[in-house]
């Protein structure tokens, strides 16, 4: 397809080529022309100019002229031929004027005047030098278009190599910026141009941009293994206070907040690293998404009234359906509706929606957005975006129509049929609430 893209370089190239190539015949082709053009005039002239002098001396000799030129008074003459002779200065010997008529007759006319009130009067025809000029320029352009039906094709295909660097350089920059850190240009060829140049910079960037990207990683993880132990000691310790005391409560909650902050960030480190693998099994998607919404403890309404058979790996769908759900009551507004259709999980709240970033951005830890929708620590949606690409799912965000916030993950399915196991029962719609089944309508 690049091939037939007009817009691609190679055809650029070969434009700006066919009208340097245009221009250089035009530029040749009128010098031609004016000098072909010249050299008829010159030849004209000396003819009538042999012609009007043989019969000047013969009209003098004898007083009459040959048949072939015309004697003839100043008012006799053409209006052209007459000015012109009315402009003659006194070092002229004669005056000529170039008439065209169509269809296709040329000729040139010279007039002489001689003794009394005579003008000898000469012309000769000038079509054969006018056709001959015209051959000469018609040839011009058809060699001019053969030349680019040449020169076009060979253009386009003279700049395949370097197309073909620079479409390695786009595969390469598109690979990192999905996530191969390792992936680069490399040299290519023996060109040491400009293209060489913006690959060897395109791989040092990259270079630079994988070892801070490490760096942050590894930071990262190492600052949450290191947490990791004094907060389970000060979980340990917190859980020996009093139960019935508020402060001791307050600890506990903080200590306990600060241990998920902990944990969220290892699960980030290991997504970052590329270490996380999904372990996938046959899973009736409606049963699995009810009991995790069951067991958050949230009041949140669940559909599965189509839900499919879906291969994938429960433990990672319970963390993104969870942190969804979680997101929903935290920063949105009830009623939260979860509903799930085919393979397709949709999470819904009724809040001020999510920020325009988001959107535009995607997820970023450490990053709510706006004020409306709460505050936090931006790693809930970063997770559950990180899980759904290791299961090779689809996790898009949006705002509903009128008032709130809508998150859709996308599955892949196994079979369409239902599972054998999957009571039909459990397609109705029930709305869980602290651990508990409401009975369903």
């Amino acid at each position: 397809m690049a091939l037939l893209n007009p817009r691609a370089l190679r055809w650029k190239i070969a434009a700006l080529t066919a009208t340097a190539c245009c221009a250089v015949a035009a530029v040749i082709g009128v010098l031609v022309h004016q000098a072909i053009s010249e050299r008829g005039d010159r030849t004209g002239e000396q003819r009538v100019a042999a012609r009007l002098t043989a019969a000047e001396r013969e009209y003098t000799r004898t007083g009459t002229a040959p048949v072939d030129i015309e004697i003839r008074t100043p008012r006799q003459l053409d209006a052209p031929l007459a000015q012109a002779l009315a402009a003659k200065g006194p070092s002229d010997l004669y005056v000529t004027w170039y008439d065209q008529k169509p269809p296709n007759w040329y000729w040139l006319w010279a007039a002489m005047p001689v003794e009394g009130d005579r003008v000898l009067v000469a012309r000769t025809d000038m079509s054969t030098e006018v056709r001959s000029l015209q051959l000469l320029d018609r040839s011009i352009i058809k060699a001019v278009l053969a030349a680019l039906t040449v020169i076009v094709p060979l253009a386009a295909l003279a700049t395949e190599p370097m197309n073909r660097r620079l479409r390695h350089g786009s595969r390469t920059a598109r690979a990192i910026a999905d996530g191969d850190l390792d992936a680069r240009i490399g040299p290519r060829g023996r060109a040491r141009d400009e293209i060489t140049e913006m690959s060897a910079a395109m791989d040092v960037m990259a270079e630079t941009l994988q070892r801070k990207l490490e760096n942050e990683r590894r930071f990262t993880a190492d600052v949450a293994h290191e947490l990791r132990t004094p907060l389970m000691g000060l979980s340990t310790a917190a859980e020996l206070l009093p139960q019935d005391d508020e402060a001791a409560e307050l600890v506990r909650d903080r200590a306990s907040a600060l241990n998920g902050l902990v944990e969220d960030l290892l699960e980030i480190s290991r997504l970052d690293a590329g270490a996380e693998r999904a372990r996938t099994d046959a899973v009736p998607l409606g049963e699995l998404v009810a009991d995790v919404v069951r067991r958050t403890g949230t009041r949140t309404l669940v559909t599965a009234g189509d839900a499919r058979v879906v291969e994938t790996d429960p433990r990672r769908v319970e963390r993104i359906v969870v942190n969804l759900v979680t997101n929903a009551h935290r920063h949105g507004a009830v009623p939260v509706e979860v509903t799930v259709t085919g393979t397709r999980i949709v999470v819904r709240d009724h809040g001020p929606g999510f920020p325009a970033t988001l959107l535009d951005e995607g997820p970023q830890r450490f990053r709510t957005g706006t004020s409306a929708r709460g505050r936090g620590h931006g790693l809930g949606l970063t997770i559950a975006l990180g899980q759904a690409g290791v299961l090779g799912a689809r996790l898009t965000f949006a705002n509903a129509p009128g008032a709130g916030a809508t998150a859709t993950l996308d599955l892949a399915p196994v079979r369409p049929e239902t599972s054998p196991q999957q009571d039909p029962a459990a397609a109705e719609t029930g709305v869980c609430e602290s651990g508990s089944t409401v009975p369903r309508r």
